[in-house]
């Protein structure tokens, strides 16, 4: 593998996708893709040879390309990452999309709270787009909000993160918005098998993917202001399951969003 085009021709033969490949090798070669494509004959040197057979064989074994090159953009951000963390996707975007309308509304800044925030994506993507707004964000691991600040430091941004098991380290505060990405993933699902490489904590809660934002709702009224919002990511298939919890809480203006392919991927309600 002397050259990008023999690094591209074994990253292919590897099953490794194309885009997947220009991504890595620009990567290992510190060069843009379009530098790539208008010089397939440009040489490795030896260490890029070896870090870029590495990359293939990492990919190819099913490692997100987030962790390999250690970042991802998210709603414009580029955000570290690590095996600590899931890698932030675009089906979350729909989510802030949908936080940023309610924030925008309010003719005060906003308190809101991101619950299980890993990279510290929701919470950041928030506080850049309404500077204003006042974020707290939290997680029960150690290790995400690690990568949480530095990205907040990384991006200059002013995010309370906390140390917390959910509601445990907000008692007694009240939040305008409450939005979580929870683990939804039942157990024994399919998709889990491709997803080895990411936290599965932060995948699956067990049982029936139901039990993180089972406990999510049942805590939000103690925890949110007189006509705040609720907002909930889950799996394509868990919509109605979600709406049900949050009418059965007490919640109304329960509604759902779709993602951009047309999945029902988040749900909401108002308290109050």
């Amino acid at each position: 593998m002397k050259t990008v085009a023999d690094a591209l021709a074994v990253a292919r033969a590897r099953g490794v996708d194309r885009l997947d490949a220009y991504l890595l090798l620009a990567h290992v070669m510190k060069q843009s893709r379009s530098w790539l494509l208008a010089n397939d004959d440009a040489r490795l040197n030896e260490e890029q040879q070896q870090s870029m057979l590495s990359f293939i064989d990492r990919r190819a074994s099913g490692e997100p390309v987030a962790y390999l090159v250690g970042e991802k953009e998210f709603y414009g951000l580029t955000l570290r990452v690590s095996c600590a963390v899931l890698v932030p996707r675009p089906d979350t975007e729909t989510l802030v999309d949908w936080a940023l309308e309610l924030m925008r509304s309010s003719p005060a800044p906003s308190s809101v709270l991101d619950m299980g925030t890993g990279s510290g994506a929701i919470a950041l993507a928030l506080k850049q787009n309404l500077p204003s707004a006042h974020v707290t964000a939290l997680d029960t691991s150690a290790e995400a909000l690690q990568v949480a600040n530095d990205n907040a430091g990384q991006l200059q941004l002013d995010v309370r993160f906390l140390l917390s098991d959910w509601w445990e380290g907000v008692t007694g505060q009240r939040f305008d918005l409450i939005v979580s990405n929870p683990p939804y993933i039942a157990s024994g699902d399919a998709h889990l098998s491709a997803l080895q490489h990411e936290p599965q904590m932060a995948l699956t809660p067990g049982g029936d993917g139901l039990g993180a934002l089972r406990h999510i709702v049942a805590g939000a009224p103690a925890h949110l202001k007189e006509g705040g919002w609720l907002l909930l990511e889950h799996g394509h298939d868990q919509a109605l399951a979600v709406a049900a919890m949050l009418v059965e809480q007490g919640f109304g203006f329960v509604t759902t969003r779709h993602d951009l392919p047309g999945n029902a991927r988040c749900t909401g309600g108002r308290w109050g």
